[in-house]
């Protein structure tokens, strides 16, 4: 079997693919990790069999300051339409949404905690998310928000921000919230002025803690749910 090589888009170091790189590992898969944060410059997207973009503090519209965005922005709108797989975490659900045209914007408060999610009626009868509970708990943090775009299929919602989750074609698909974190991570998220001026605002001074303990309760649960449409997501036909 021909060994997959996955491009992966990082926009900040304690965003790294977590439990969804774990499922990469033990598939030997060939994972190239670009930070582009830190200048590193965006490959031909033509090289990989797949791209995953996860997540990062900085907006999707943040063009005027970091140039490196339209690129980005650029190089998924190519790949996409050209039919590459691609899963996009967070803010890499928002970059989707945005090279396909969408709107990205400030949601009406930022939405951090252990939360559900309601699966669509068009969930049922998708390849990824058919099996999974219509409510699904997840591991929210972020302030933006996103409409589908054109040609897209929506297929999670919440009451604070409808547009949770969708796919578009047969192999792209993007989702705002977190399966893929670990208890370390999140405590290195708090250490993000972003990040963590989003949780006091959201959940008072002092929540981390209380963040941290629910994700330890509930992380396999999440984890579990990750690793199923991650994994759905790596069988899906590539080129």
């Amino acid at each position: 079997m021909t060994r997959s090589k996955v491009l992966v888009l990082q926009h900040i170091a304690c965003e790294p693919p977590g439990a969804f790189g774990d499922v990469l590992r033990e598939r030997a898969a060939e994972v190239v990790p670009i930070e582009l944060d830190e200048g590193e410059p965006l490959p031909d997207w033509r090289g990989f069999d797949r791209i995953i973009a996860m997540g990062g503090p900085m907006s999707v519209n943040d063009d005027a300051k970091l140039p490196w965005l339209t690129a980005e922005k650029r190089l998924i709108a190519e790949a996409v339409r050209a039919g590459k797989p691609f899963w996009g975490t967070c803010l890499g659900v928002q970059l989707l949404a945005a090279s396909l045209g969408a709107k990205v914007y400030a949601g009406p408060k930022p939405e951090i905690g252990l939360l559900p999610v309601r699966l669509t009626e068009a969930a049922r009868s998708d390849a990824l998310f058919f099996d999974l509970p219509e409510n699904l708990l997840t591991f929210q943090w972020h302030g933006d928000t996103f409409d589908i775009p054109p040609g897209g299929v929506q297929l999670a919602t919440s009451e604070l921000f409808p547009n949770q989750a969708f796919r578009w074609g047969e192999r792209a698909y993007g989702i705002q919230f977190h399966l893929e974190v670990s208890t370390d991570l999140a405590r290195s998220w708090a250490e993000v002025p972003e990040y963590r001026d989003g949780l006091e605002r959201a959940m008072g001074a002092g929540a981390l803690e209380n963040l941290v303990g629910n994700l330890e309760r509930n992380g396999k649960t999440l984890i579990d749910a990750g690793r199923v449409l991650f994994e759905r997501w790596l069988d899906l036909p590539g080129d």
